[in-house]
């Protein structure tokens, strides 16, 4: 891939072929920025999975970067209130169904409780396409409205692994203080780890990287149980 001239000037400040510390990589990267806009520091984790496995979980980071969610609930009027309290947009059954049915997406993340699923699975072809559809392993498909909307509200994020079985997650900005950036990068590699199949040997992190959106990599000495 060709880059340009400021990327090319970036890549000549650092040894990219080495392998850094969390807390050194999130500095290279900061050093490295050239983009005029605050770029969003990003964590590429590869996996030694199996053919056709895949990681999938969520995890709140300790340290919150992006914009607050706009949260929509799937369920019946007993669980309205509820979901509203708790900081939903909006919570409601037939009437949201009918709405996003006509292509109406006004919200971040899509909420429902198991009895909602039989209707709200009809809207695969307008959730799915989207990355919206309501999910039992991603926390979103549960009786406990308040509690999936107040960890949604806190940031609650979703990372899984690629067909490639790398997962791809954005964990802060280049303006962030870098000790907040460090603690989400651990965090998140702390979760993946816990992800390790049973019986599996051998390393279930094969490697790890840092970028910002626009600049160059940066290899992480990781190993794991640290």
């Amino acid at each position: 891939m060709k880059h340009g001239k400021k990327y090319n000037a970036a890549v000549t400040k650092y040894d990219l072929s080495k392998k850094y510390d969390v807390a050194s990589a999130c500095k290279m990267i900061q050093d490295m920025k050239f983009a005029k806009f605050d770029e969003t520091v990003e964590t590429h984790v590869v996996l030694n999975l199996d053919k056709n496995a895949t990681v999938r979980d969520t995890l709140v980071f300790p340290n919150q970067f992006k914009g607050e969610k706009k949260v929509l609930v799937f369920c019946k009027d007993d669980k309205v209130q509820e979901a509203l309290d708790a900081g939903a947009a909006f919570a409601g059954s037939d009437e949201y169904i009918e709405k996003v049915k006509g292509g109406w997406l006004e919200f971040d993340v899509a909420v429902a409780t198991p009895d909602m699923m039989k209707d709200v699975g009809r809207l695969g072809m307008v959730l799915g396409r989207k990355g919206l559809m309501p999910n039992p392993k991603t926390g979103t498909v549960t009786p406990d409205v308040a509690k999936a909307v107040a960890e949604l509200k806190k940031g609650r994020t979703e990372f899984r692994a690629d067909k490639s079985g790398i997962i791809h997650i954005a964990v802060g900005k280049c303006s962030m203080d870098l000790t907040k950036v460090v603690e989400n990068i651990i965090t998140l590699l702390n979760e993946v780890s816990r992800k390790k199949p049973v019986g599996s040997s051998g390393a279930f992190v094969k490697s790890v990287s840092v970028s910002s959106s626009m600049g160059p990599g940066v290899w992480v000495d990781y190993k794991e149980g640290e």
